[in-house]
């Protein structure tokens, strides 16, 4: 095994680190080989990959296999408005196919829509409790790599910025829009509002972790980089759970935002 060479990997990783953020390497663009970076710095090979393992950690680049290193399509982070996201207004701003898109939007980035994995299933034990399902009970799911761009012509371009699986009882969902790849504008909770069942109340948990190894494909990053599972329950006034979403987003592209009211006393 090869030695690694203290301090060379973080003066290197230093120096790429500043031409990225000055624009030399511009976001998405190819940075050059580990056999083009070991023989221009004179380093040995292991030292050229722990280079870019480094600059994969911080989340600023990633690595395609036969294919090379890149710079990370979106440098900035994505704040998610969990206060405020699923307002019926800020959900269909601009016309946007739900909270999701028109975060993209404000940011100046574009939806990339994916083709959406659209079934009925059997939900997994701990989403067919919070849905008051029986065990043995089918739901529409709805599976989507949820992906990000700047080119709003050019269907190649973009980037997976989260993992999303959501769920919804049949009885409720079944025959309407969101059994359909496009929902529509405002989204899904859109659609339920329109159906009866209008979301009045939201509950999130969110955990970090490793990411699964097929995670970690989906979203071009490491699997010794975190991700953030969150998991929405979204119900009715009446308490009834209608959808149950679990998302999986890398911790180096997303924040989370929250604000609200207290009672005076």
């Amino acid at each position: 095994m090869a030695k690694k060479e203290p301090g060379k990997v973080e003066r290197i990783a230093a120096g790429l680190r500043d031409k990225i953020e000055r624009g030399v390497y511009a976001p998405g663009s190819r940075l050059p080989s580990v056999s083009d970076l070991q023989s221009s710095e004179g380093i040995a090979f292991q030292t050229a990959r722990d280079v870019f393992r480094a600059l994969e950690r911080e989340g600023i680049v990633f690595t395609q296999q036969g294919k090379g290193s890149f710079v990370t399509p979106f440098l900035g982070k994505i704040t998610r408005d969990g206060s405020g996201r699923y307002q019926a207004a800020a959900r269909s701003e601009g016309g946007a196919r739900g909270a999701f898109e028109a975060e993209l939007h404000r940011l100046g980035l574009v939806y990339k829509r994916t083709p959406t994995e659209i079934g009925r299933e059997r939900p997994p034990k701990e989403v067919a409790t919070a849905l008051g399902l029986h065990h043995s009970s089918k739901a529409i799911c709805r599976r989507r790599e949820m992906k990000a761009g700047r080119d709003a012509d050019d269907p190649t371009e973009g980037f997976v910025v989260q993992l999303a699986t959501s769920w919804f009882p049949l009885d409720i969902a079944g025959g309407t829009a969101i059994e359909e790849g496009d929902t529509g504008p405002g989204g899904s909770k859109s659609r339920l509002a329109e159906h009866g069942f209008p979301v009045r109340h939201v509950r999130e948990m969110i955990e970090s972790r490793f990411p699964l190894p097929e995670e970690a494909a989906a979203l071009r990053i490491p699997d010794d980089r975190q991700v953030y599972e969150l998991v929405h329950h979204a119900s009715t006034a009446e308490g009834r759970v209608v959808e149950v979403a679990r998302h999986i987003m890398p911790s180096t592209i997303w924040r989370f935002s929250y604000a609200w009211d207290l009672d005076v006393g």
